[in-house]
């Protein structure tokens, strides 16, 4: 047999010993692998969703809530701010590009936001299906939406109020499905977007009532036309010099407010990170332990093999060849070790996408491989390597004569 087939052999002659340091690797290196893919997949998520923000303005509260509710939709907007306001926002000499989102309605958890065509081209997105809304009470679904709700083209849903499962349905005002976003990886997957004027007209006809004649619908939705309200609206700077005044300005001399998303996202990922800390300090733990018992059973192994090491001596095996056979059985150990751990780092990693997109949050894949992985291959064999390293170089002195000759 050459070395490697030997080594194999040896290894399993003790299943117990080797499927419990087979564990400990594993587990260590799964944990520093699933704080890489995981880390790196929601940066990618936040990445995605914010790329081109450079403001969020809303009514005054936390700011972390408005870069939630406004950007990732994961939250609820501390309130509404009047359209007439933010009209005048569009126009300052700073800002490039206004959206306006308006909430309040969601289909099955879902949240439906009333925007301009302007959204879904901030993101790039593109039609798998039929086209954008035209008129009001047309609506366009996400690609996670239409996949989770079954809703084709032209089939009609009503919407249910407030932005959880569990609101009164809009049934005297329902929607119109005109499109189905192709998946972009992207906040619109779980979106249905549809017409600011929609979300307008549902809650006119909703604060209308039963019992009012037509003079008084007329004059209540005079009334309400004077007092329009979005919830929020997304900036885009006209030059990066506004990222300084911009906020300041509308902060300081207006009833709203203005929260940068890359200051908002940067807080909440370092507090975050005290978490992928404690974890990697845990993975720490795992290895060192999986080291030193890998170091223990190689060790032992020494001891109880000498008269099998003294036979492959006599047989010829130079002392190189005998250590070797050590160090090829930590390195099989490694080997093992690294593939089930990448494997439940991944697979782990997609079980969170799957409870994140059941909540209607983030948009993760565990099946994407992160460069940093890398670096899970070389600790493992360097971890093997160490534990290795006495019990190889024992094996490589052994004196064959004593072996042999115990009485000498």
């Amino acid at each position: 047999m050459n070395v490697l087939t030997l080594s194999w052999r040896y290894l399993w002659s003790r299943p117990l010993a080797t499927a419990l340091n087979l564990l400990l690797l594993a587990l260590g290196l799964a944990s520093m692998a699933f704080v890489l893919v995981a880390r790196d997949q929601v940066d990618r998520a936040f990445e995605r969703d914010l790329a081109g923000i450079d403001a969020v303005v809303g009514a005054k509260g936390s700011p972390m809530q408005l870069i939630l509710a406004g950007v990732f939709h994961l939250d609820v907007p501390p309130g509404n701010i009047p359209l007439a306001e933010a009209m005048k926002l569009a126009q300052h000499p700073q800002v490039a590009q206004l959206i306006p989102l308006s909430l309040g309605d969601n289909l099955g958890g879902f949240r439906i936001v009333g925007t301009t065509h302007d959204y879904p081209a901030h993101y790039g997105a593109s039609l798998a299906q039929g086209a954008l809304w035209q008129a009001p009470l047309q609506a366009v679904l996400g690609a996670q939406v239409a996949l989770r709700t079954g809703l084709q083209l032209g089939q009609a849903f009503e919407g249910a109020h407030g932005l959880g499962v569990g609101g009164s349905a809009h049934g005297a005002t329902p929607y119109t499905v005109t499109g189905v976003l192709a998946p972009c990886g992207c906040v619109l997957d779980r979106l249905v977007l549809t017409a600011t004027e929609s979300v307008w007209r549902v809650h006119d006809d909703m604060h209308a009532g039963e019992g009012m004649n037509e003079a008084e619908r007329a004059e209540l939705a005079e009334a309400l036309a004077a007092e329009r309200e979005i919830t929020l609206a997304l900036i885009r700077y006209r030059t990066p010099l506004a990222a300084v005044s911009f906020p300041r300005f509308i902060n300081q001399s207006t009833s709203l407010q203005a929260a940068a998303p890359a200051v908002e996202i940067t807080r909440l990922l370092n507090m975050v990170g005290v978490g992928t800390q404690v974890l990697r300090a845990l993975a720490g733990v795992l290895l060192v332990v999986a080291g030193l018992s890998v170091f223990i059973a190689l060790w032992s192994a020494v001891r109880e093999r000498r008269t099998d090491l003294a036979m492959l001596r006599m047989l010829g095996a130079p002392p190189a060849r005998v250590a070797a056979l050590l160090l090829c059985e930590a390195l099989w150990l490694a080997a093992l070790a690294c593939a089930l751990g990448l494997l439940a780092a991944h697979a782990l990693t997609a079980l969170m996408g799957e409870m994140l997109m059941a909540r209607h949050s983030l948009a993760i894949t565990g099946w994407q491989w992160v460069p940093g992985e890398a670096w899970v291959p070389v600790l493992a064999f360097g971890v093997a390597v160490v534990a290795a390293l006495l019990p190889a170089i024992s094996a490589y002195r052994v004196d064959v004569t004593r072996l042999l000759n115990p009485t000498r």
